[in-house]
């Protein structure tokens, strides 16, 4: 009982920590708990299509003749197609469905904690499967704490690059298609990268060898780069929201409904209005 509540708590303090970092960065007008919650809980729920999915493409990369296929060829095609484009795909519609007509998306900002929120909900199931599905005390606790370095937070980032594309999109809408294109695209060759350069090794069997330690130098230069990545478009939508902070919050819609949708005419002037999903 003792190693499963130390095992649970190892899983999902990343997901806590880095979930009250986001909250608190939120300057302007913090979002509600509850909110966060379902965007959570979507997060959660996106694992179960991933799941499925990553399944089916996984087989039938095996039923076109993958085993005969080079190594590198499988790691690429794990890394990109069946984690990293499924993952995020299955995250952004969830996040579209949670939040996408929300009265209380009416922040840039707001894009980056609620895309972080699914991120880290899909990353917290996933951390508790891996961590408890060891065979030994022992491997979990190693799973775990690798996890909590490296792929929690690498999917809080690609939650922060999808959440930037996510807000541009909401309000921005001459540029809505491109902005949610970019919204999975984006984290979706980042996830891959990030993916592939630990799978790839091991896909070509050549763990252990100098071929291995150049790809690890290669995917901590990556990881960096990522974290930076993260951090500027945080800032970034800071900014627009501060520069935008002289809005009065009163008059940002008119006559709000419960999708948060305005029928106000002036709302293409307006960053802070609603706009129906129609990318």
């Amino acid at each position: 009982m003792t190693n499963s509540i130390i095992l649970l708590a190892l899983a999902i303090l990343p997901v806590f920590v880095l979930g009250t970092y986001v909250y608190r960065k939120d300057k302007f007008e913090k979002e509600p708990i509850s909110m966060l919650f379902k965007a959570f809980f979507f997060g959660c729920l996106s694992v179960l299509p991933a799941i499925f999915i990553e399944s089916w493409l996984s087989s039938v990369y095996s039923l076109f003749g993958g085993d005969f296929l080079p190594g590198a060829v499988e790691g690429l095609y794990t890394g990109f197609v069946v984690a990293g484009f499924t993952e995020e795909l299955c995250k952004l519609l969830l996040l579209s469905i949670a939040v996408w007509k929300s009265r209380y998306f009416d922040e840039y900002f707001d894009g980056i904690v609620y895309a972080t929120f699914v991120s880290l909900g899909f990353a917290g199931l996933e951390n508790i499967m891996y961590v408890f599905g060891q065979d030994t005390f022992g491997a979990s606790l190693a799973t775990g704490s690798v996890r909590a370095i490296l792929s929690v937070p690498a999917h809080f980032l690609f939650g922060v690059v999808m959440g930037y594309y996510f807000a541009l999109a909401k309000f921005q809408p001459e540029k809505r298609t491109d902005n949610i294109a970019k919204a999975l695209i984006y984290p979706m060759l980042l996830h891959g990268t990030f993916d592939s350069l630990l799978m790839v090794p091991e896909a070509m069997g050549v763990n252990g060898t100098i071929v291995a330690v150049v790809f690890f130098v290669v995917f901590l230069y990556f990881d960096v780069k990522l974290w930076k990545i993260g951090m500027r478009r945080l800032r970034s939508l800071q900014e627009m929201d501060g520069s935008n902070a002289g809005y009065s919050r009163g008059n940002q819609y008119s006559n709000p409904d419960d999708d948060g949708s305005s029928s106000n005419s002036n709302t293409m002037q307006d960053p802070f209005s609603g706009f129906n999903w129609n990318p």
